[in-house]
């Protein structure tokens, strides 16, 4: 069979059993996602031994440090795997949700209800969690899926998915989770022509895998892009509280899209805070990328070039620019951001909504990290990704952002004049 035949094969399959799964209790759901938590946590030794060889082949090809800690699965991790199963599990199933009813003069009943896509295939790269967040979540949610995950990281995601499918396969109709079983170029491409079988395509990772897949696919596509995120610190700000926000925003895991990458300070309080500021984020390893002004008040920074306000580091760099107001910061924003995560760091009332009303991202923040636009910190249970799309989903895409709609319509006998 050729590797486009069986692309076919793969993506038929998943169109079948999604009308198993659709009709499928939430009882059964919630059964399979609680078997495989506990088994996740019992096989976590072959999942680290599997894991090993996608690390040990990430450092031969010199991958960075941050991709690498993306790829990690390490005894805590995959424990935090295990829970985000069981919170999806505890989560109120979305199928079949009435989101509106109504009842007409002619006396037909009409109502609006939640219901699953049908086949969702995810293109993801590093990080082997979204494996098991990906399966948790489109099951619960009632779709089929096939997962096709990163080279960098093909050991942990095959095994991740053969132990979840071995262990419930007496509960859940076969071929409701399945995975590309190669890493050649071409299966992708394959897949991205399945429009008459898939009915949703999600990519997730870099910048050039985004745009290589909204550009073929021939499905709908919901991007999950890159996280040019910033925190905004503005004169009205509390020093302490912002020094905490920035850093943790930069430093708690710089590997992951809802980092911030850029510093934006107002210049009233620039030459107060930015020598704090700076000398904090330095002794934690930041590599410090400023503009001219910035230079001037902390002489032992670099300075930033244009593409550093474009960029997605994804690592223990920032850079930082002074801006004479609230409105300079919003402008360079919209200009350089991505539309993911930004936060304002103030104790004027004003700012802050007006910060809020006219960043136009995903996620906007007032006083907190952007480190927290995550479906396990919004009490979603996991995610598939951060949508910086505004159609179909936006910001962390969960449960309810993974069905669509349709309308019922009861009545007795009523015909259209």
């Amino acid at each position: 069979m050729t590797l486009k035949n069986k692309i076919e094969a793969i993506t038929l399959k998943a169109k079948k059993a999604s009308y198993q799964i659709a009709g499928l209790s939430t009882e059964k759901k919630n059964k399979a996602l609680l078997k495989m938590a506990r088994i996740l946590n019992k096989n976590f030794s072959f999942l680290v031994k599997e894991n090993e060889k996608d690390i040990k082949a990430g450092k031969r090809d010199k991958l960075s440090a941050s991709i690498i800690d993306r790829l990690k699965l390490s005894p805590k991790r995959i424990k935090e795997m295990s829970m985000c199963l069981r919170e999806v599990a505890a989560l109120t199933d979305p199928v079949g949700k009435s989101i509106k009813t109504w009842k007409m003069p002619n006396g037909l009943k009409i109502g609006k209800i939640r219901t699953p896509f049908g086949v969702i295939a995810i293109i993801y790269e590093s990080r082997p969690n979204v494996t098991s967040d990906s399966i948790g979540l489109c099951l619960k949610s009632g779709n089929s899926i096939i997962l096709r995950g990163g080279s960098e990281a093909f050991y942990s995601n095959r095994a991740i998915t053969s132990i979840l499918i071995e262990a419930t396969k007496d509960i859940l109709p076969e071929n409701v989770i399945q995975i590309i079983p190669t890493q050649d170029r071409k299966a992708l491409d394959y897949l991205l022509k399945s429009d008459k079988y898939v009915d949703i395509l999600i990519p997730r990772g870099g910048e050039s895998l985004i745009n290589y897949v909204a550009k073929n696919a021939k499905m709908p596509v919901i991007k999950h892009y890159k996280g040019v995120c910033h925190v905004f610190v503005d004169r009205y700000a509390k020093f302490d509280m912002a020094v905490e926000i920035v850093c943790n925003a930069k430093t708690q895991r710089p590997g992951v899209c809802n980092a911030i990458e850029t510093l934006l300070v107002d210049e009233k309080i620039a030459k107060s805070f930015l020598p704090l500021m700076l000398e904090k984020l330095k002794a934690a390893g930041v590599e410090i990328r400023g503009c001219k002004k910035t230079k001037k008040v902390t002489s032992w920074i670099k300075v930033a070039k244009e593409s550093d306000w474009y960029e997605e580091y994804l690592d223990l760099i920032l850079a930082v620019k002074i801006v004479a107001s609230i409105d300079e910061a919003i402008e360079h924003i919209r200009k350089y951001g991505s539309n993911h995560s930004d936060a304002i760091v103030t104790e004027n009332n004003e700012n802050a909504s007006n910060f809020l009303l006219r960043v136009d991202s995903a996620c906007v923040y007032v006083n907190a990290s952007t480190r927290f636009t995550d479906g396990y910190q919004f009490g979603m249970g996991a995610e598939m990704g951060i949508s910086t799309d505004k159609l179909h989903a936006r910001g962390p895409m969960a449960l309810e952002e993974l069905t669509t709609y349709k309308y019922t319509v009861l009545g007795n006998g009523q015909i259209r004049e």
